[in-house]
């Protein structure tokens, strides 16, 4: 039964009264755990918001109605043993946390928020903010600790940006213009050759949705039956062991924490001079809403979003590509020659680059249906539409960080120590919010360790030389290890051997059209892997072997001395070794 208030999913959290839960408005009584296990058996979700009882009623009203109410779903129900166990008598009779200040029963309450008892605050051993890939790693990890956990997040963004507008719809995105497109067909049959007929956008972000779709289900799946509970709404301190949480229809309530995970992610940053309507020009959660492929698309930002995005849209007959940064090079951590490769492609799919500008000014021409981006240098650039791809915003400036005694640098982010713990040392943080280098995959990772830490676990740490990095650009760009940069200005020795797509049999029977390469980065005497770099098909795939050699300090004589499937693109890496053999061995 739902109505209004903020709904809960999984296991209760056990009140300073018992096991029935209620937060702010919306106390949520579920069936008693099974004797011993701490799990939830056949939870009865009875949800309650303001809007069902006069405005400023008692809690002890709303206490009694649920009680009875409890009643008689158990009469309905076949009830599990209320016993408790040794493990439930303890934490009933272990030291609560401080009460959090409260308003006076007889006090007024706005519309739309009920008083609470402190009493029957709900408490749990770990409160998440953000569902993000840190967010759901760290509950789900918590959980299967024998923790109790909230997870709080705005229904609607359940998956955090990672799902709903970042990762998996833009690479997504890249898979269905790749197939429509017929892109990887067009060596052998054309420019002209295409999957389908007369398609248009709405076909590309059907495909989107679709995953979005069933990815969303997958997550609230794996949140059900791990016993996280899941609080829909969104959440701020209210004190360092307290958190706020209100949802769309004004109801409040709060839910106190032991530990406290901040995993809020990040939005896209904008620029009160460009206007970002969602019309004409787009940030980079609004450009899945584009109605028509557009014909000029002027992409402000050459970050990795930003040519993502250039890059994938650029890779269409139709499309012309206009990228504009104030810097004076692209992707400035990437391997030179990996991105000289990228901007040679990327041309010669008609695509310009504007670098070393800055834009002043975006106008919108609604009767000509055009953008016009205005250069510091007195340029101007016309598009039918604009992404505006120019930094994130951590969304921790709605968090009331200074309530829990935290602060946030210019752009939100919070600092952390190793274990991801901030200057409150019960409080934690990780994804996005904590900064370089917000990728998806190091986020999840960060969640764990963050849980692990925060529980006394043993647990392996990665180094940050082995994260690899994909850039899902058209071609694909993935790296792991040092760059030439990097070695030359420590003044390590080094040699490269590189295998090009043209020459190995895998890369001709795709018809790799790109300039497809992998390049191995190795000591000059001792022959150790230093860094591998990949771009074209399936980059980011193979990309983990060259991580497991660095992992385990090999040598290029690993991928010399081993036999690899043939063909396959893995082959490339005894190609580019035994290319750098032969310039040593010289």
């Amino acid at each position: 039964m739902r109505r209004h208030g903020l709904r809960l999913v999984g296991r209760p959290a056990t009140s300073r009264t018992g096991t029935l839960g209620g937060a702010g408005c919306w106390p949520t009584l579920v069936s008693s755990p099974s004797v011993g296990s701490g799990r939830v058996s056949q939870p009865h979700h009875l949800l309650y918001s303001s809007a069902s009882r006069p405005v400023g009623s008692p809690f002890s009203s709303f206490l009694k109605e649920a009680q009875q109410q409890a009643a008689a779903a158990a009469a309905a129900t076949p009830a599990p043993s209320l016993a408790p166990s040794a493990a439930t008598a303890e934490e009933n009779s272990s030291e609560s946390l401080p009460n959090s200040p409260s308003s006076p029963s007889s006090a007024p309450v706005a519309p739309g928020v009920m008083l609470v008892e402190e009493s029957m605050i709900p408490e749990y051993d770990l409160i998440v903010i953000g569902s993000g890939p840190a967010g759901q790693k760290a509950a789900i990890q918590s959980s299967k600790l024998g923790k109790r956990v909230a997870l709080v997040d705005d229904g609607a963004w359940l998956g955090g940006i990672c799902l709903n507008t970042g990762t998996i719809p833009s690479k997504t995105l890249r898979e269905a213009i790749l197939y429509l497109s017929g892109f990887k067909q067009r060596f052998f049959y054309g420019k002209s050759y295409t999957a389908k007929e007369n398609w248009n956008f709405s076909d590309l972000t059907y495909r989107v949705q679709s995953v979005i779709k069933r990815e969303k289900e997958v997550i609230m799946n794996q949140i059900t039956r791990n016993h996280v509970t899941h609080v829909r709404g969104r959440g701020s301190f209210w004190d360092a062991n307290t958190i706020l949480v209100s949802d769309s229809h004004g109801t409040k309530g709060k839910l106190r924490g032991k530990h406290i995970l901040v995993a809020c992610g990040t939005r896209p940053a904008h620029d009160p001079n460009i206007p970002c309507d969602g019309k004409y020009i787009f940030d980079a959660d609004q450009i899945l809403n584009l109605s028509e492929m557009p014909r000029n698309l002027i992409v402000v930002g050459a970050g990795v979003v930003g040519i993502e995005y250039a890059a994938m849209l650029g890779s269409l007959a139709n499309t012309q590509v206009t990228v504009i940064d104030q810097r004076p090079e692209l992707l400035e951590f990437v391997d030179r020659e990996i991105v000289d490769n990228l901007v040679f492609h990327m041309r010669e799919a008609r695509g310009k680059f504007r670098l070393g500008e800055k834009v002043k000014n975006v106008k919108v021409d609604e009767a000509r249906k055009r953008v016009i981006a205005e250069l510091e240098s007195g340029k101007r650039v016309i598009g039918d539409s604009l992404l505006y791809a120019v930094g994130r915003q951590c969304n921790s400036d709605s968090l009331n960080l200074a309530a829990a005694g935290l602060t946030a640098d210019a752009r939100g982010r919070l600092r952390v120590n190793e274990h991801y713990q901030t200057a409150v040392p019960h409080i934690y943080a990780a994804g996005d919010v904590i900064g370089f280098p917000s990728l998806a995959s190091s986020s999840m990772l960060q969640g764990r360790l963050a849980v692990c830490h925060m529980w006394g676990q043993q647990c392996a740490r990665v180094q940050p030389s082995l994260i690899p990095y994909g850039i899902y650009s058209i071609p694909e760009i993935s790296m792991v290890g040092q760059t030439e940069h990097e070695l030359t200005k420590n003044n390590i020795p080094y040699e490269y051997g590189i295998a090009r797509y043209s020459e190995i049999a895998k890369g001709m029977m795709i018809g790799d059209e790109t300039g497809g390469m992998l390049k191995i980065l190795f000591h000059q005497e001792t022959r150790k892997v230093l860094g591998v770099h990949a771009i074209g098909e399936s980059a980011t795939e193979i990309i983990h072997i060259g991580q497991a050699a660095l992992a385990m300090g090999a040598t290029i004589d690993y991928f010399t001395n081993n036999v690899f499937n043939f063909p396959t693109f893995a082959e490339a890496y005894q190609v580019a070794a035994l290319d750098g053999y032969n310039k040593i061995m010289a």
